[in-house]
């Protein structure tokens, strides 16, 4: 019972986390604020394959959630350095 009631509040906050950070995506207004939105996002997922994992007491979610932190931790490296790369160009010009 008590499980059930924190699973189901877990997810509700997920949701909300979910919900304001795509608006975060959405609205930017920086280009870094959009790649940190999407870091946030990817955390997020991992939080809800965690929650579903003690759901269903399928524990293979768990490998899929590192998976899905080591991608995610790459992908936020490559938009940094594109930035990077980007904001030297501009200031060369």
């Amino acid at each position: 019972m008590i499980l059930t009631t924190a699973i189901h509040i877990a997810l509700a906050i997920l949701m909300l986390a979910l919900i304001l950070t795509a608006i975060r995506v959405i609205i930017g207004p920086t280009l870094a604020d959009r790649v940190l939105a999407l870091d946030q996002l990817v955390a997020i997922a991992i939080g809800f394959i965690a929650v579903i994992a003690v759901k269903t007491s399928f524990e293979l979610y768990i490998d899929i959630a590192l998976a899905l932190g080591l991608v995610g931790f790459l992908t936020t490296a490559a938009f940094a350095r594109y930035i990077y790369v980007k904001a030297g160009r501009e200031d060369e010009t």
